[in-house]
């Protein structure tokens, strides 16, 4: 028998969504020094560019942009912006796929991001059961799966 989904196929897409105002953008995808020290370390503005918008999607909404996904245009622009390189130069980054992989790795090492496993799942089922006795909505608990997840910089996709 298969198994009932808890969310509508809408509030799943919800869970993963970027923002979607100018403010929240900021919030979420303004660098620090530090972030603009590591990623003017990259050769060249497509680089740049690539390796800093990586770092955005992993720290949120927590996922990896696919190879042949492109950036939401507003995050791109703001990226671009604070990096001080045009847009057009995502165009050129990722040409070897390689490049994405090192660069992945990169950022999972410098800034601690590491993918959701079995241990992950079973520490949110322990965090998670005291508000699933209180609601019987499953995005209430998929949201408060989210905030836990993008303060700990696990990796859901």
């Amino acid at each position: 028998m298969p198994r009932r989904s808890i969310l509508s196929a809408a509030e799943r897409e919800s869970l993963l969504a970027l923002p979607d105002t100018k403010d929240e953008l900021i919030r979420h995808y303004t660098f620090s020094e530090s972030d603009l020290s590591i990623i003017r370390q990259r050769r060249g503005p497509a680089n740049r560019l690539g390796f800093a918008v990586q770092l955005c999607y992993l720290r949120f909404p927590g996922v990896i942009l696919g190879a042949d996904e492109p950036p939401f245009p507003p995050l791109l622009r703001l990226v671009a912006n604070q990096l001080k390189v045009g847009i057009e130069s995502w165009d050129e980054y990722g040409q070897r796929e390689q490049t994405r992989r090192e660069h992945l790795v990169e950022l999972q090492t410098v800034f601690g991001f590491q993918p959701f496993t079995i241990g992950h799942y079973r520490q949110a089922v322990q965090l998670l059961t005291e508000l699933a006795m209180q609601t019987d909505k499953g995005i209430v608990l998929a949201r408060a799966l989210m905030g836990t997840i993008e303060k700990t910089e696990k990796i859901v996709r």
